[in-house]
Formats: structure tokens, C-alpha cells, sequence
């Protein structure tokens, strides 16, 4: 990859920031907000962030090999590089010299993101799918991880959009590789903090709003709010040379669509599984193995759709790729059709695992009250005896989801284990008091219907130990996801690992060693 240096006073004529000052005449050939990773020649922006400042972490990054330093507030003295300072966001100032720095790529390329609460993953790998069964060179960038050409590059711990240097510089690697479209997942932390400034969007697309990450936005209105900014986004994409889409794919059955088709740009589709839409589906089958249904399209296309992914909620997230792909980008129905026929897996999706028990074991990503209630409505339509669901609830997040992901599992699972789920600096029996008392409330009785474990590797082997014939074992919260916060430590997790070990040693088999974690009593 062409590794490029650039004056910063030639970036700033570029870009819509107001710097307070003159603008320093230095050469840099990156960007960084994570003392951590600043190289030699890197700008480092010192960002206040939830919990560290970076403007403390200013003397590392030059010792580190800065050769500028960016913030939102006045110089410290004695610092040995230059400094500027910048009128608001600090964030805004990265977004865009990010996408100077390398030349703006999103304008060369056919841009997609994809927002909502559930779903966003599988929609972005639907559309991401679509686009390469019909012969076009696209890229992904997702919360499990971006994809360039052949390339697999991973994304991070935790599932949030990566930040805008890094998006900048996958993009940039998708327009030297000859690529000429991306999709991009897109979280409301994402947007609310600008790392998808400049990505210059062709087409927005929508699964749902609906309870989460509201100890960040406040209320369920601002969160909204925050996922619009991608809709809104689409009347300020600059024209590219490519010619511009500007098109908003909603979802007509849920409770966002009034206020996305508001705001949203006039060229709009909508999708539906309940009333008839621009697409909109009937006939719904799903089993086990296969989930199908027949799609309608305008008046005069039908097409009975087949996909591996299984789960009801999987019906709107095809739809909404096929609005997208279909409307958006031109793609024939019958060849889009066809592709969700032959879908991979998405990690960490009701993925199975299946070292020959004599049940179903899944893991999947469910860490939401919607998203689990779907989980569980998928699982009791894939299992013939009992359903056990084992998830918890994460710290430093929205606490009123340990209310209602308890009373959701009372509801639609046989048995319940509440456990551990990246608990942060949080007491995890706190976290684990509220659940059970939620489940109480649901008429749970613990013991009996419902059991406490904080360790949640013990909390598996609970579940795989009580699974009969024809049961359904279901792991939430984590999905594809390779760590577990305790204080402020990423330990190594992985749910599929854990599961796999935990029926290794039921049936006596050779397997995976259980992940370590400090809840672990060995």
C-alpha cells in the first residue's frame, strides 16, 4: 500500500474545518486518537473521550514519534512539535483530514451503510454477498471485520465501527485494490462520534431502532436521532464521478419509519414482512435448516426466496438487502435472489455447533431485549424439547436491558442462566441481582427455572449438562466476539470456543480447553 506524507496546511484548504491559528507546515503521513498506536510521522488528536483523555497521553505520543499534535483545546507548554488547535469536534477535524490524507476514496466508491439495532451485521454480509454473486468488486467493513479483495482484516474487540482513520484507510486500500464499492456497517456510536464523516454515502439502509445503547444517548428519541444522521448524511455526499444514488431503504414495520422517511432523501424503498411495501414478503417457512419466503418486488416480480440464514428476523434483513441491491444498485432480482440461496454463515449468527450431541447448541449475538426475544422465538422453532438460554448483561451499558432481557427469557425460554457479559468496572452480583430480580418478577424461581452463575464458562457447562435429546441450547451476548472486559482487562473469550469445550467434555470427546476468565475457579 502507497504509504503517503502530506502537509498539513495543504489538508486543511481541503476540508471543512475553522482552525483557530495558523495551521503548522508539517508533513504527516497518519492520523491517531489512541496514543497506542502513533508511529513515527503520525498527527496525534488529543480527544477527550468516555473514559481517558488524550490530552494526558500528549507527551507519549510525541516520545512515540508524533510530529504534530491536534485538539479542541489550547496548547500545553513546552511541547517540543507543533500544534493546532480547532474550533468544535475535535472528532469532525480527524474524519475529514483522515479523508484527505488519503485522497477522499469514498468518493470513488459506490458507498452503502447500513445502520439499526439488530441485524446489522447479516444485512451488511447480505448486501455484501449480493454485490460479489453478481460480479462486483466490492469491499466490507463490518463490526466482525473488513474484507478487501481476498484480504480478511479483523476489526477489533469489541462490535462498534472502527474509527475514522482506520475506516479511511480501508477504504483507501479498497480503491488501490481496484475495488469499486463498499458497504459499511454502521453503529450509533459511529455516527454520534463522527467515524463515518466523509464516507460520503450512496445509499442508507435500515433494519430497526428499537431498545439499546441508551445509556450513551439518553432516550430512545436521541438514539433515533443519531441513526438518522446516515440518512441525512446522503443529501451532503459531494458529486462523484460515478454519478450519485442517493437512496434511503426503510423499514416499514417499525417504529423508525415516520421519522427516516421524513428526513430521508425523496428517493426512498421500503420493505415489509407485515403490509405490502416496495418489496414486502408472505408465505414464510421457517425451518431448522432453511428459512423461505416469497418476495414480492413492485407489482410484477415474485420470487420465492431461500436463504440459510434461519430465524423469522431474517426475512427483513433480506429485504432490506434486496432493496438495496436491487433498487439501489441495479443488481437483476433473479441473480440477488439467488445469491441469499448460497449465503456463508456470519460468525457468531445462530451459529451452530455440533460435535454430534444429540441436541442443538448455538451461539448467537442477541444482546438486546429485541434481539434476544428473536433468538429465542428462532430457537423454539427450531428445537423439539426444551429451550436453555444462558446470557447476560453488559456493565457500564444500558441498565434497563437487565430488566427486560430477564423478563423476555422467562417468557420464551424453558430455562434461564444469567452469567457474566463484559462486566467493565461494574460488580458483576450487582449486574446479576438486578437480572434475577427482573426474572423473580416474571414469575422465574430460582433453582428452578433459573439459575445464577457468574462464570461464564460454568454457566455453558450448566446448560450443556441439563440439555436433553432434542433440546436447544442457545448462548447470547457475545457472538463472534474474542474478549471479555473485567475492570478494564480484555481477557481472551470466545463463545464458540467455550461451547465447543463444554461439549467436548460431556461426551467424552477431545476438544478446546474452557477460556480462563477471573470468574473461573481454576
Amino acid at each position: 500500500m502507497i504509504k503517503r506524507r502530506r502537509n498539513l496546511q495543504s489538508l486543511f484548504k481541503r476540508i471543512p474545518i475553522t482552525p483557530i491559528g495558523l495551521v503548522p507546515s508539517v508533513r504527516i503521513s497518519g492520523i491517531s486518537i489512541d496514543s497506542r498506536k502513533v508511529q513515527p510521522g503520525m498527527l496525534f488528536a488529543a480527544i477527550k473521550g468516555e473514559n481517558a483523555d488524550g490530552f494526558d497521553y500528549i507527551p507519549q505520543a510525541v516520545a512515540d514519534g508524533a510530529v504534530a499534535v491536534m485538539s479542541d483545546r489550547p496548547a500545553p507548554e513546552g511541547l517540543p512539535v507543533p500544534y493546532l488547535q480547532v474550533e468544535g469536534d475535535p472528532r469532525r477535524a480527524v474524519a475529514y483530514l483522515a479523508a484527505a490524507l488519503h485522497d477522499f476514496p469514498a468518493r470513488k466508491l459506490r458507498m452503502i451503510g447500513v445502520t439499526g439495532t439488530d441485524g446489522k451485521t447479516t444485512t451488511t454480509a447480505m448486501i455484501y454477498h449480493i454485490m460479489r454473486s453478481a460480479g462486483i468488486q466490492a469491499g466490507m467493513i463490518s463490526t466482525v471485520s473488513a474484507c478487501i479483495g481476498d484480504e480478511v482484516l479483523d476489526t477489533g474487540f469489541h462490535v462498534t465501527t472502527p474509527e475514522a482513520p482506520d475506516v479511511q484507510d480501508y477504504l483507501d486500500q479498497m480503491v488501490q485494490a481496484g475495488l469499486t464499492h463498499c458497504v459499511l456497517e454502521t453503529t450509533s456510536h459511529g455516527l454520534a462520534q463522527g467515524r463515518v464523516i466523509a464516507c460520503d454515502f450512496d445509499v442508507a439502509v435500515v433494519t430497526n431502532v428499537t431498545h439499546e445503547h441508551l445509556d450513551f444517548h439518553g432516550t430512545y428519541e436521541n438514539y433515533l436521532a443519531t441513526k438518522g444522521k446516515l440518512f441525512e448524511s446522503l443529501a451532503q455526499t459531494p458529486r462523484k464521478s460515478i454519478g450519485n444514488l442517493s437512496l434511503a431503504v426503510l423499514n416499514k414495520d417499525d417504529r423508525s419509519y415516520g421519522y427516516l422517511k421524513r428526513i430521508s432523501p425523496a428517493k426512498q424503498v421500503s420493505y415489509s414482512m407485515l403490509n405490502e411495501a416496495d418489496l414486502w414478503a408472505e408465505a414464510i417457512d421457517n425451518q431448522p435448516h432453511e428459512l423461505a419466503f416469497t418476495c414480492h418486488f413492485g407489482k410484477e416480480q415474485t420470487a420465492r426466496v431461500r436463504t440459510p440464514m434461519v430465524g423469522i428476523y431474517n426475512v427483513s434483513n433480506s429485504l432490506a438487502a434486496l432493496g438495496a441491491c436491487v433498487v439501489g444498485l441495479g443488481i437483476p432480482f433473479e441473480i440477488a435472489v439467488a445469491a441469499l440461496a448460497n449465503l456463508p454463515g456470519v460468525p457468531g449468527r445462530m451459529e451452530k455447533i455440533d460435535l454430534g450431541q444429540e441436541f442443538l447448541a448455538i451461539v448467537d449475538f442477541a444482546h438486546t431485549p429485541n434481539g434476544l426475544a428473536r433468538a429465542l422465538e428462532t430457537a423454539r422453532g427450531m428445537s423439539h424439547g426444551r429451550v436453555i438460554a444462558v446470557f447476560g448483561s453488559a456493565g457500564l451499558r444500558d441498565r434497563e436491558k437487565r430488566r427486560l432481557m430477564p423478563q423476555v427469557a422467562l417468557q420464551q425460554a424453558d430455562l434461564t442462566i444469567l452469567t457474566a457479559e463484559d462486566p467493565r468496572t461494574e460488580a458483576l452480583e450487582d449486574i446479576l441481582a438486578e437480572m434475577a430480580e427482573a426474572a423473580r418478577q416474571a414469575g422465574g424461581l430460582e433453582g428452578q427455572n433459573f439459575w445464577r452463575i457468574p462464570d461464564r464458562g460454568e454457566a455453558i457447562r450448566k446448560a450443556v449438562q441439563m440439555a436433553q435429546p432434542g433440546d436447544m441450547v442457545i448462548v447470547c451476548g457475545k457472538g463472534h466476539e474474542q474478549s471479555m472486559c473485567f475492570a478494564k482487562t480484555e481477557y481472551v473469550w470466545d463463545d464458540r470456543q467455550a461451547l465447543q469445550a463444554a461439549l467436548a467434555e460431556r461426551l467424552g470427546k477431545s476438544g478446546p480447553a474452557m477460556p480462563w476468565l477471573p470468574t473461573s475457579s481454576s
